[in-house]
């Protein structure tokens, strides 16, 4: 919908109804207009928390009188978020009542309480619907000691859910915190709170996301908190592993990354797969590698291309398998594969190159791709006596 000028009361309760914040949101941001009438203010935010605590779908089939199934689909709501459109009794509208309610009560100065944003934030169960969304940006601008203490008490709640939800704001504020007033406050405080829950935590994907933020801390002791997790039971809590290992690797951390290289899960022997292949292998890693680099998984090819062709591995074994993935049907392998050539100074490069160009879309600036020319310039020499 064009929004030109000051939007009249019409729009903005059928934006309302319609249950997408972006819509929402534009409207808002396009002027005061009668938003800044206090029973107008009243009546967006009634429309709103009758469409949340109905639901959608209830409401459109009270409206409608429609029996019968619904048609629903996920639709993108803004650039990061997502919602369920429905389309029931030749109306539709999205679900995103919940994130309406929340920008709303935010816009009209309206301090929602913590446990209703929170409850808010995951009553669909998805951390990608605009509703989480909404809910962690207010949290995000609600900068005081009593709401961070309110929200983080949360991380104590028995529904993983509610604990995930503040995982994934304490990893937020590891990004944002130096924008905030009192920063260093608030990282004493989550670094207080993580050590204690990280070790605690018993659900895979809060303990996965706890590691997550972990890893972008400056927290003591994660490369031995990894360590005790290579062999936990759920393959998001596996996959945090490997970043959380230093290198170089050592006797000890390398039988690790082995082991994680041969784990069931695509997505932890691709992770490990980028940790080994950078490193000076030993005579019993490198059959691994190999093994990695013809993996059944395009996606473990891919970082292990990737990882090996950086790497400081120079046998006639893994060059060889570099060349064999020049001929493979994903282009990111092939430009790995050429790279690595080139780092290597070997003499195929020129044939290699010829092989990946040209490049798509996605990989025009791809600092591998200016691996040719450098190896022309002859900046890659060295490598042949190394």
């Amino acid at each position: 919908m064009g929004i030109t000028g000051e939007p009249d009361r019409e729009q903005l309760l059928r934006a309302v109804e319609g249950g997408s914040p972006e819509e929402v949101g534009k409207l808002l941001d396009a002027g005061p207009g009668p938003a800044t009438a206090p029973e107008l203010r009243e009546e967006l935010l009634a429309t709103a928390h009758g469409w949340y605590e109905e639901g959608a779908e209830a409401r459109l089939r009270r409206l409608t009188g429609a029996v019968g199934p619904a048609r629903t689909r996920s639709v993108a709501e803004g650039e990061n978020c997502r919602v369920t459109e429905i389309t029931l009794g030749g109306r539709t509208v999205r679900d995103g009542h919940g994130g309406i309610l929340t920008l709303l009560e935010w816009t009209f100065r309206i301090l929602t309480p913590v446990e209703e944003l929170v409850t808010r934030a995951v009553r669909h169960g998805d951390r990608e619907h605009c509703d989480w969304g909404q809910s962690e940006s207010v949290f995000f601008m609600r900068q005081s000691p009593e709401t961070w203490a309110q929200k983080v008490a949360f991380h104590r709640h028995p529904d993983p859910l509610r604990r995930l939800f503040v995982a994934e704001l304490l990893g937020m504020e590891a990004f944002g915190h130096s924008f905030m007033q009192h920063a260093r406050w608030y990282e004493r405080k989550r670094l207080e709170v993580l050590a204690g829950w990280v070790e605690v935590e018993d659900d895979g994907a809060v303990l996965a996301e706890l590691l997550w933020v972990v890893e972008n801390e400056d927290f003591p002791g994660t490369q031995a908190l990894g360590l005790r997790h290579a062999r936990h039971p759920d393959p998001r809590v596996r996959r945090r592993v490997p970043e959380l290992i230093e290198r170089p690797l050592t006797a000890e951390t390398v039988r690790v990354i082995r082991d994680l290289c041969r784990d069931p899960d695509g997505e932890v022997r691709a992770r490990a797969a980028q940790m080994l292949g950078g490193e000076e292998l030993r005579e019993e890693d490198r059959p691994v590698l190999l093994g990695l680099l013809r993996d059944p998984d395009p996606e473990v090819v891919r970082w292990a291309a990737s990882a090996t062709a950086r790497g400081y591995d120079r046998s006639p074994e893994i060059t060889g398998a570099l060349v064999e993935l020049l001929d493979s049907a994903d282009p990111d392998v092939r430009l790995s594969a050429a790279y690595g050539l080139a780092l290597r100074d070997d003499p195929r490069t020129e044939e290699a190159y010829g092989k990946v160009e040209p490049l798509g879309p996605e990989l025009e600036g791809d600092h591998r791709s200016e691996g040719l020319w450098r190896w022309r310039a002859g900046m890659y020499t060295q490598a042949r006596s190394e």
